[in-house]
C-alpha cells in the first residue's frame, strides 16, 4: 500500500514519529509531502495525489488536525477525517471510506498517534456494507460542488 504523509510545522514533530513507526514494514511505502508553509497548501498536495490515485491513503498533520482536515476535504473525491482515538479511526475507514486521516500535534500524544494510524490501517471499507450508501450519498454531496481538478 501506498501511503502519502505530510505536515506544516506544528505537526512535524508527530510526522516524524509515525514516519518512524511505519518504516520498514512489508508492503507498506510512505512518501512525506510535506513543505514549509500553510496547512491548506501542504493537504492540497497530499489529497491531490489521492484524489489522482497515486497514493491508496494519507496522514496528515498540524497543530490541531482540524485545518489539514477542512482543507483536505475540500478536494474532490476526497474523503478525510479528524481522528483522535481508535474508534473513530477504525469507523473513518469503515463506516466513512476515509482515504485520509489527520490528527493534532498539540492534542494527541505520540502512542494514542501510533495506535489511530496502526487501526485506520487495519480496517478497510466494504462497499456492500452498511455503510455503503451513506458514502455514496457523501460522493454524490461532493460531485453536486466540484469543480474539475
Amino acid at each position: 500500500m501506498k501511503i502519502v504523509i505530510a505536515a506544516d510545522g506544528a505537526g512535524k514533530p508527530l510526522l516524524d514519529v509515525i514516519a518512524a513507526h511505519l518504516a520498514g514494514r512489508p508492503n507498506l511505502e510512505v512518501t512525506d509531502l510535506s513543505r514549509p508553509g500553510y496547512y491548506a497548501d501542504i493537504a492540497d498536495r497530499a489529497a491531490i495525489a489521492v484524489a489522482k490515485g497515486a497514493y491508496e491513503r494519507g496522514v496528515l498533520f498540524c497543530g490541531t488536525g482540524i485545518g489539514m482536515s477542512i482543507s483536505a476535504n475540500k478536494v474532490p473525491g476526497v474523503r478525510a477525517a479528524l481522528t483522535h482515538d481508535t474508534y473513530s479511526a477504525e469507523r473513518a475507514a469503515k463506516s466513512n471510506n476515509a482515504q485520509i486521516i489527520t490528527m493534532g500535534a498539540r492534542v494527541i500524544g505520540p502512542e494514542l498517534a501510533k495506535a489511530i494510524v496502526d487501526a485506520w490501517l487495519a480496517s478497510a471499507f466494504d462497499p456492500k456494507g452498511p455503510s455503503a450508501r451513506n458514502v455514496e450519498a457523501i460522493d454524490k454531496l461532493g460531485e453536486k460542488y466540484a469543480k474539475p481538478v
